[in-house]
């Protein structure tokens, strides 16, 4: 018996997802990467910044001792993560938010949502898809959006991120 997903993903029949950080991609979505953050997302990050704070690169604590790791700029309606040197603050050899949560259980546990549930994106019916290159007007050309690159199915790949956007859905 198939089991259902916690969301409707429109394109779950054929997309293909296997994030390869560590294998070939040294985190380049986190490049220049700016999520935004509502203030739970921050006081949630603020709760463990003694933990993440050594772990930063020294130019990345460098703009957070200095002005915070939230921005002026807004996307969505909320303040967005600084970067630095042209990399998310948070991002050093890998995500230090994902790893304090891997350590506590749940990898996305204090990630940004909209880093959490990438590369699932909400459709405007209600529904959500997984990102692939060439659909939706998909711009970013990322190894791990191209369909080609893997036979793994999105949807196994992809559980926690399903089960966040089904609560993100509420």
């Amino acid at each position: 018996m198939k089991k259902s997903l916690p969301v409707v993903v429109s394109n779950a029949d054929t997309a293909t997802f296997d994030c390869s950080f560590g294998r070939g991609c040294e985190g380049v979505c986190c490049k220049n990467g700016r999520p935004s953050v509502s203030a739970a997302e921050q006081k949630r990050i603020r709760s463990v910044m003694k933990r993440w704070l050594p772990l930063l690169r020294p130019e990345a604590r460098n703009v957070i001792e200095a002005d915070g790791f939230v921005s002026a700029r807004t996307k969505l309606g909320q303040p967005m993560v600084r970067v630095a040197e042209q990399w998310c603050v948070f991002f050093n050899k890998g995500c230090v938010l994902h790893g304090l949560g891997a350590e506590d259980g749940d990898a996305l546990l204090y990630k940004p949502v909209q880093c959490a549930l990438f590369p699932l994106e909400p459709g405007d019916d209600g529904t959500w898809y997984v990102r692939q290159w060439e659909l939706e007007g998909e711009q970013w050309d990322l190894f791990c959006l191209n369909p080609k690159n893997t036979k793994r199915k999105a949807v196994e790949a992809l559980a926690p991120e399903l089960e966040l956007a089904a609560k993100v859905s509420e």
